[in-house]
Order: C-alpha cells, then sequence, then structure tokens
C-alpha cells in the first residue's frame, strides 16, 4: 500500500511540474509559432501536439469568404462566451467594430468593406484591451460572392440603360429576406468614385465608397421591392454603385454592418434630367470628354501581353489567361459585350506598372477577333476587371477601378451614343504576332516524365525530389512520391506521385496532395477549403479549383502547375513561359529546346540520354532530391515525419523493377494489349503490368494522351497582322495566321488598285500589296499622276546626281595641281 501511495505521489509531483512549466505556454498573440511544450501551428492538430489554448485562440470562421463588399456575418468557431458578453473585431489592425454574441454565445464579426480581395486577418478581443486571438477569412471580387447573399436587380439591361430610348417604367430588385432578420428593412444607394487626394509632396487617387441616400425606409422585408426612380441632379456625378438592404434598425449609412449588396451598376437610373431628355447628346459629351482624359494618361497598351493567337492557345496557356465568365464556352454564357465571339480569355496579371489587363476574344472557328473588324472584338482594359496588388490604391480596386474607366466609357461612346469608334481607338485589340506559348513538362503514372524539350523517361525513386529548379527565377516545385500499393494492400516495386510542392519567390507555399478520390490544397501548411471559393487570389499565387481532382496554380510569372488525379492517380504538368528558357534544372530538364542535356545531374554533369541505361536514369532522378532544409512540404503526420523528414529524401533501399517481361499465360495481358495502342503504348503496358490493374495503365495513357493534346494546341502560329479594308471596298476574310488568303473587291463604281489576294506566309509576311478601291474617271487621272511622279523623281535624280559630280571634280583640281607642282 504504501508502495501504491509512493507511486502516486511521485506521479502527481511530475503533473504538477509539467503543469506549472506548460502553464505558461498559450498561443494568446503566437499563432503559427512551434513553441517548446507544444505548438501553435495549424500541423498541431493533426500530431496532436497543440497548446491547450490553440482552437480558442487560433480560430477558424464560418462561413470563411465574403464580398469585398462587406455585410456578412463570420462565425468564430471554438469559442463560446457569455450572451451578455462584450467583444471587439478588428481587421488587418485597423478597422475596429463590435462583435455580435447570440443566445448561445456565439461570437460573430461583420466582414468590413474593403478595397482588396485575398485571405484578410482579423483579431478578437474578449476583454476590450488585448486583441489575444486571431484567424482570417477570403475576401473575394463582389462577382465572386455567394449569389445567395446578394440582392437580385431584376432585368439588369433596364437598370443599366434607364432613360434611354424605350427604357422606363419600375425597376424592381430582388432578394433573401431571411437573410435580414428584421420584419423591416431600408433600401439605400452607395456610389463609388475615385478623388483626387495631394499632400505637399505627392497626389494619388483614392478609392472612395459612400452613402448617398435611401430608396426607400422602414418597408415590410417581403424580398421583392419595386420603385419609379426620379432624376437626382445633386447626385449625378456618382455614375457608379450599389443597392445596400439593411434592417430598419440600422442608422442611414452605418457602416460595418450586417448587409446585402446588389452587383456594381451604372446609376443610369439617377442620373440628371438632362439624361433623360437626350441621352445621345448626354453621352456624346461625356465620350468626348474622356476621349480628352484618355489623351492625357499614360499608354497602358505597350506593357500589355500579346493574345494567344488561337483559342486553343488560350485555354491551354492557363498560367497567364483564365476564362472571362462574362463570355465563357463553358457554360454558354452570351458574349453581350462582344457579339461575334464565342469565348473570351483574361490575363490573369495586371501589368506591373498601370495595373491594366489583357482580353481576348475567338470566333467560333477559334480565331482571335480583333476591333478593327468587329466592336465585338477583344478590348484590353485599363484597370484589370480582378484588381492587382497592392489593391486598395486605384486604378487597382477590384472590379470598381476598371468599371470606372472601361465599362463607363463603352457606355457612354458604344451603348449610348454613336461614338464607338472613339472608344475602340483608345481601346484596340492587342494582335499576337509577339505571343509565345508556354513550354510544358509532365510527370504521371509510374512514374514517367517528359521534359520541356520532349525528352521521355522513367524514375521511379521513392522520395523527395526537385521537378524544377529556378534559381534565376526563385522558382522551386518539388514532388513526393510513395511506393505504389495494390487494391489489395500489397507493395509493389514501382511509385506514383503522392504530393506536389511549389513556391515562387516570396509568394504563399502551396502544396497539392492526392487524398483518396480527391487533391487537397495546402496553403502554408493549413488546408484550403474549396466548398466557397473555386478561384483564391492569394499572395504572390492564384489557385483554381474547378473540382475535387483538378487544381491548378498560378504564379506571377506566369508559370503554372497543373495537378490532375484520375484512377488514384496523380498527374503533374509544369508549364513556363520563354522567359524560363536556359533557366531551369530538375527532373523536367534544362528548357533550351535541346533534350541532349536534359539529364543534368545537380553538380552540373550531363548525361546523355540516348545511351543511358535504366538504372543510370534511376540514379540521375535520385541525386535531385531535396534537402530538410531546402523542403516545401508539410509534415503533419508522424508517417510522413517518419517516412521522409527524418531519413534521406531519397530511399537509396528502394529498387523499383526496372523491366517487366511479357507472359504469354498471363491473362492480363490480351486485353492489356488491345487497351495500350498508338504513341503512349509503352507507359500503359508497363503501368498496367506492373500494377496489375487495367484501370490504372489507362489512366497513365489517358495522362499521356492530354499531354500530347496540350503540346498539339501550344504549337506556335505564326500571324501576318491585321489588314485593313480597304475605303470603299470589302475585304473577304478575318483570320491572319499562315496560310490563310484575304480577298478584297470594291463597290459598285470603283476599280480595285494593286493585289486583289494576299496570302500569309510562313515567315510572317504578306504577299502582294495593300489594294485601294477607285472610281473609273479618276484612275487614269492616278495613273497618269504616277506617271508624272516617276518622271518628277527620275530628273530630281538626274540633277541630283550630276551636282555630286561637279563637286567631286571641283574637289579633285587643288589636289592635281599640288600633285604637279611637287613633281616639277
Amino acid at each position: 500500500m504504501g508502495a501504491h501511495m509512493r507511486e502516486f505521489l511521485f506521479l502527481w509531483i511530475i503533473l504538477v511540474i509539467f503543469s506549472f512549466k506548460t502553464s505558461g505556454l498559450t498561443c494568446s498573440s503566437k499563432c503559427g509559432s512551434a513553441l517548446e511544450e507544444c505548438s501553435c501551428q495549424a500541423t498541431c492538430l493533426s500530431l496532436t501536439n497543440c497548446c491547450s489554448d490553440y482552437n480558442q485562440s487560433c480560430f477558424q470562421v464560418s462561413p470563411y469568404s465574403s464580398s469585398m463588399l462587406g455585410g456578412r456575418a463570420l462565425r468564430i468557431l471554438g469559442l463560446t462566451l457569455p450572451p451578455d458578453g462584450r467583444a471587439l473585431c478588428r481587421f488587418k489592425g485597423e478597422s475596429e467594430q463590435q462583435g455580435i454574441i447570440d443566445e448561445e454565445g456565439h461570437l460573430y464579426c461583420i466582414s468590413p468593406l474593403l478595397y482588396e480581395t485575398g485571405w484578410i486577418s482579423f483579431d478578437v478581443s474578449t476583454d476590450g484591451t488585448d486583441f489575444d486571438r486571431s484567424g482570417e477569412y477570403l475576401s473575394v471580387h463582389p462577382s465572386k460572392a455567394d449569389p445567395s447573399f446578394e440582392v437580385t436587380l431584376v432585368n439588369a439591361t433596364l437598370w443599366q440603360n434607364y432613360g434611354t430610348p424605350d427604357m422606363v417604367g419600375p425597376l424592381r430588385m430582388t432578394w433573401n429576406s431571411s437573410l435580414v432578420e428584421s420584419e423591416n428593412v431600408n433600401v439605400e444607394l452607395w456610389g463609388y468614385r475615385e478623388t483626387s487626394r495631394s499632400t505637399a509632396r505627392s497626389s494619388s487617387l483614392q478609392a472612395e465608397m459612400s452613402y448617398l441616400y435611401s430608396i426607400a425606409r422602414n418597408i415590410s422585408n417581403t424580398g421583392d421591392f419595386s420603385f419609379i426612380p426620379d432624376p437626382r441632379e445633386e447626385f449625378s456625378v456618382w455614375e457608379l454603385g450599389n443597392i445596400r438592404i439593411t434592417a430598419s434598425s440600422k442608422s442611414e449609412g452605418e457602416r460595418n454592418i450586417q448587409a446585402l449588396w446588389s452587383g456594381g451598376h451604372v446609376l443610369a437610373w439617377h442620373l440628371e434630367q438632362s439624361f433623360r431628355d437626350n441621352s445621345s447628346g448626354w453621352a456624346q459629351k461625356k465620350c468626348l470628354q474622356w476621349d480628352n482624359l484618355e489623351k492625357k494618361l499614360p499608354n497602358f497598351l505597350e506593357e500589355l501581353i500579346d493574345c494567344p493567337c488561337s483559342l486553343a492557345q488560350a485555354r491551354a496557356d492557363t498560367g497567364r489567361f483564365h476564362t472571362d465568365y462574362s463570355c465563357n464556352i463553358e457554360t454558354g454564357s452570351v458574349c453581350t459585350y462582344h457579339p461575334g465571339s464565342i469565348h473570351c480569355v483574361r490575363a490573369v496579371q495586371a501589368s506591373s506598372s498601370h495595373g491594366s489587363g489583357q482580353q481576348c476574344c475567338y470566333d467560333n472557328m477559334g480565331a482571335l477577333v480583333l476591333t478593327g473588324d468587329s466592336v465585338g472584338g477583344s478590348t484590353p482594359d485599363r484597370a484589370h476587371d480582378w484588381g492587382s496588388p497592392p489593391y486598395r490604391a486605384p486604378p487597382r480596386v477590384p472590379g470598381y477601378s476598371h468599371w470606372l474607366y472601361d465599362v463607363m466609357s463603352f457606355c457612354y461612346c458604344c451603348l449610348w451614343s454613336d461614338l464607338c469608334h472613339i472608344y475602340l481607338n483608345h481601346r484596340p485589340s492587342s494582335e499576337c504576332r509577339r505571343y509565345q506559348p508556354p513550354r510544358a513538362g509532365v510527370v504521371f503514372g509510374n512514374l514517367h516524365f517528359t521534359t520541356f524539350d520532349g525528352l521521355s523517361y522513367t524514375f521511379s525513386g521513392r522520395g523527395e525530389y526537385y521537378l524544377v529548379l529556378s534559381a534565376d527565377k526563385d522558382l522551386s516545385v518539388q514532388a513526393r512520391t510513395e511506393q505504389l500499393k495494390l487494391k489489395d494492400g500489397t507493395l509493389v516495386k514501382a511509385t506514383q506521385l503522392s504530393s506536389v510542392a511549389m513556391k515562387e519567390n516570396s509568394s504563399d507555399v502551396i502544396e497539392v496532395r492526392a487524398a483518396d478520390d480527391h487533391l487537397q490544397v495546402l496553403r502554408n501548411q493549413k488546408i484550403l477549403s474549396f466548398t466557397e471559393q473555386r478561384w483564391m487570389d492569394l499572395r504572390g499565387v492564384f489557385v483554381f479549383a474547378p473540382s475535387p481532382q483538378n487544381v491548378t496554380v498560378i504564379f506571377s510569372s506566369g508559370a503554372a502547375v497543373e495537378l490532375r488525379l484520375h484512377e488514384g492517380t496523380m498527374t503533374a504538368t509544369v508549364l513556363l513561359p520563354p522567359e524560363f528558357s536556359n533557366h531551369t534544372s530538375g527532373l523536367l530538364g534544362r528548357m533550351n529546346s535541346d533534350p541532349s542535356d536534359d539529364l543534368m545531374t545537380q553538380s552540373g554533369e550531363v548525361i546523355s540520354s540516348a545511351n543511358a541505361t535504366l538504372e543510370e536514369t534511376f540514379a540521375f532522378g535520385g541525386g535531385w532530391n531535396i534537402s530538410n532544409m531546402s523542403s516545401l512540404f508539410t509534415y503533419d503526420s508522424h508517417y510522413l515525419l517518419d517516412s521522409y523528414f527524418f531519413p534521406s529524401s531519397h530511399d537509396p533501399a528502394f529498387v523499383p523493377a526496372f523491366s517487366l517481361p511479357l507472359k504469354p499465360d498471363d491473362l492480363l495481358v490480351a486485353d492489356m494489349l488491345l487497351m495500350c495502342l498508338g504513341e503512349g503504348a509503352q507507359f500503359c503496358i508497363h503501368d498496367t503490368l506492373i500494377s496489375r490493374s487495367l484501370a490504372v495503365g489507362n489512366a497513365t495513357l489517358r495522362a499521356h494522351q492530354d499531354h500530347q493534346a496540350l503540346m498539339e494546341a501550344l504549337k506556335p502560329v505564326v500571324s501576318c497582322g491585321w489588314l485593313p479594308t480597304p475605303r470603299n471596298g470589302k475585304k473577304n476574310g478575318t483570320h491572319y495566321l499562315q496560310g490563310k488568303t484575304l480577298g478584297f473587291t470594291c463597290k459598285e463604281g470603283y476599280k480595285l488598285y494593286r493585289s486583289t489576294e494576299r496570302t500569309c506566309l510562313e515567315e510572317g509576311m504578306w504577299t502582294g500589296e495593300q489594294p485601294y478601291c477607285i472610281t473609273d474617271d479618276k484612275v487614269g487621272y492616278i495613273l497618269g499622276a504616277v506617271g508624272s511622279l516617276t518622271a518628277l523623281i527620275t530628273m530630281v535624280i538626274t540633277i541630283k546626281l550630276h551636282s555630286r559630280k561637279q563637286a567631286r571634280e571641283r574637289k579633285e583640281e587643288p589636289l592635281e595641281m599640288v600633285t604637279q607642282s611637287q613633281i616639277g
């Protein structure tokens, strides 16, 4: 009994000492840190080493996203307070507001009005002094916010063009009444503008979203409201804005409260009476004012990337271009602003100096549509629709800067008046003559590589390796491989891709893992959820996840990594723009159009791909293993720590099966040979035999075929550039790529002078000369004038040559005299 008592006392003393030692270890104000005895990092949840207050101090929120306009109630998870308690929410260390505590003690913070997108940090104080609890939420472009929380403007065309001919009557809006917890609501109009702010040293623009006036107050919250708008002379300077609906108990224009917003739109419906009296004349005046302003602004067009020459290129170049959802072939959306086009893309990145954006639209033949041929052509933007870092300052405010600089002017010149040629003169389509498609490398199956220069080889090592390393561009793409396990649990002598981690410059670290039947995405070791948003704007990187098996990571340089999961097998495709030429190394080779040096080791030794044995290729691959210091991976389980972090990042004990003989009596072989046909058959056969699965072999074949289709889409295309239509004539065709021929004709009463046809050559030049259309009575005059001009030019040249000869003779005479006197 005494022994048991002594043992109990010993354990009690140890517990007291440990409790005393860790009592000061808290995650308060330390989220993301690893402490001595416990952790405040996101990985602590799976490693079960979190500090006791981790969930309360480093909180999650639901929902995790909100429109940058704000007004969404974000619930703080894992924190319960007294219903009569008090809490403060502080966003980005600046905006402070009162938290809301419901009857069950749940705390809510209302997302504020911001002028930026991306993850927004905020802190919570429960004592009114110390903001020692922290979390973050995703601020998104208003067009990407949850549509159920949006005020719908019924008949958007009427709202946008109200006051123009035949655009009259009541305006109607609807909303989800259950989202405003009040029997009565207020309907407000808010306006957006960018104003000049001057200091003693500089002048800059400042974004301003302000309350203008109430359309209705204390009306019944039915979710449906209509009104007939009156002209508001005193507010006509505000031409862009949003409707906001709040509980009737809230003050007019009160900020950072729970609210529903409409989409941003042109406020034609409240403009001055003179607009309604003569909308065309009013718009023409505005268009001409805009024309004068544009002429004074910097030329942003020279800084933009050229458009891809074909729709196939545009959709394949995922590192630099992304679907413009207002004109999307996949959803069948009507291309309202680009008639004649079936699909448009926008450049992902805004231009560095001006924050401008490129837009490229294509017709049903996949050809680039140009404004020189159609008002529905591609139009670049002075302000990128998605904004650009650092966002908050114009013209980089997401959505709103674009509306002010590019959409309002389109309304003035094209929708409300007949001066569209002025708009298109400032927003001409970019051609594609300078466009160069990216290069692509891929790793797929068990484990096959195709380098940027087209070399194919197999390396089935187990560990963590560099797929791409570019010290000059500060890009690192790393791959983790694991031993292949069959459905019955048997391990075979082959490996497959299990995770890819990547980072460029000071961007967030992104890791994409294969997790059963989906891909799991981590940002800085923290799992990202895509239940609310498919597109995420992160620090120095975008992540797009259209489905659980499809993720694309896009960096600021235009580099992209596409991850796909099929039949449990992960495929990684890396796309690099031409700027990476001669600046890459790793398992995907040196990108320089020379496959012979793709098997270059970390020390710079080149292994001949023509003569390399399977064992030599295996040794080459193993040499590209990463170190713990350079690893970008997350080790959030004991399995990952024991398998990859503590041992060598290349398992030297694992030796794959280098060859698999075909056995005639193998029942799998017959079906395999029927399936594994064409280019890539060798990879299909290898993986079918190694995995004993036709499905795995078929997934490998499909991955190889997808890569071949990608390479076909990215083939360089020669463009000869746009050709104008002759005045008083017609141009037959609007395609300007190699092999295309354009024909030219003239209207009745005119004759064609010069080439009737011009063909685009491989050299990027057109055959023939630019044609002209002239009337019959002027043909003789022009030809006579041409003849007279030729004679005049000939006479001038003759006189010039004769004058030069005389001058030369005068210079030679003194020389002759000197020479003769010397002789004499």
